[in-house]
């Protein structure tokens, strides 16, 4: 009897070492001893190159081992020294998460231990098959369809596109019952993120996805940002209503490069092109020049055009301006993304451009290039 009591207190003790605080978290990985004495780093999101580092361990035996403190679950990512060209991604979470690392191929790493890190490798799983058939068509068709584009042979571009879209319906399918089934995973809000950035699924439908969701989740830093993207993107869909095509342009007004204010309705001619731009724009500066020309050519007929740009920074607008000879009015709120005029437009990206015809109702957008001209000309004949 008294041996019994004896072990039952050893594994008593052995548990009560072993167990960390509700906000502590230990990650214990393996990896191939070939790896001893290299240095693996832990890394969140963020800073100019995309990633962080938050700690540094050695490996040593092919072992290495992060402790600390953790609130919500989080994105996280191993990098290691000799491997730079990919990372191990897992969930950091509280409780002792393993992380078993494939020296080869770091995505085949396998996350497990605690509640969120075992379903990320559930879903791993659950998309393993179309990872698969991704592969599988790259490396079928990477150089017909390279092939195709030179030779703009479209039948065999829409053909191969068309077979594609359907590896990627079968991707976003399986994620969307994935969601359905695990609501209580933290790795659909990474997963909605990205639909919400890349997925042709129609935004109400991953609002739905997203309201079903476990609270925990949507409590966390992450699910907050998911929740305001939404309602961004809420207030964004009725902005955009408001300006429809057929829709009078609503006015706005706001500071031009001298400080002086400048409005929508004292900027319209007979036809009118409100062009959202701003000078960190690639493709909004590549555009100019045959905005340019097109202006040059018609603005005498009656074209006017008025750019509302969404700079943070004055002086590099006004270069943009100069070097760019774009010789129309000019406003910005120098805000960028906060822009009000933007918001009020729905403006979601850039370039975008609104046409307006004699009345200031919009009859067109985001047109370029030679269609755009043809739209100006066609109005200017009216």
């Amino acid at each position: 009897m008294k041996k019994i009591f004896v072990f039952l207190a050893a594994s008593a003790f052995v548990a009560s070492c072993s167990k960390l605080k509700d906000n502590e978290f230990e990650i214990a990985g393996t990896i191939d001893p070939s790896f001893n004495g290299k240095s693996v780093v832990l890394e969140e999101q963020g800073g100019m190159m995309g990633f962080v580092p938050v700690d540094t361990v050695k490996i040593e035996n092919g072992k290495f081992l992060f402790k600390g403190t953790a609130t919500d679950p989080g994105i996280r990512y191993l990098a290691f020294e000799g491997k730079p060209e990919s990372k191990v991604f897992f969930i950091l979470e509280n409780g002792e998460i393993d992380i078993k690392v494939d020296k080869d191929t770091l995505y085949k790493s396998i996350q497990s231990g605690t509640y969120n890190n075992d379903k990320l490798q559930e879903y791993y799983k659950t998309m393993e098959v179309v990872r698969k058939k991704d592969a599988a068509f790259r490396k079928k068709n990477q150089a017909a369809m390279m092939q195709a584009q030179q030779t703009q042979d479209t039948v065999t571009m829409n053909k191969l596109t068309k077979e594609y879209k359907a590896i990627g319906k079968e991707n976003e399918d399986r994620s969307v019952e994935f969601m359905k089934k695990n609501p209580k995973a933290y790795i659909n809000i990474f997963i909605m993120k990205q639909m919400l950035q890349m997925s042709e699924m129609e935004k109400s439908e991953l609002k739905k996805l997203f309201d079903g969701l476990d609270a925990e989740i949507k409590k966390t830093k992450d699910g907050k940002e998911l929740s305001e993207a939404f309602d961004k993107l809420a207030e964004q869909q009725k902005n955009e209503a408001n300006v429809s095509v057929g829709k009078v342009a609503p006015n706005f007004s706001a500071p031009n490069p001298e400080g002086k204010t400048i409005s929508l309705k004292e900027s319209l001619g007979k036809v009118t092109i409100i062009d959202f731009w701003a000078s960190w724009c690639g493709p909004c500066r590549r555009e100019n020049p045959s905005v340019v020309a097109m202006y040059n050519e018609l603005h005498s007929k009656g074209l006017n055009i008025i750019g509302v740009s969404l700079d943070d920074n004055a002086d590099k607008w006004k270069e943009a301006i100069a070097a760019d000879k774009l010789t129309w009015n000019h406003i910005s709120n120098l805000k960028k993304w906060d822009d009000p005029i933007a918001k009020l437009y729905g403006v979601g990206s850039i370039p975008a451009t609104f046409i307006l015809d004699a009345s200031g109702k919009i009859v067109a957008k985001d047109l370029r290039g030679a269609e755009l001209k043809a739209k100006v000309m066609e109005l200017l004949a009216k």
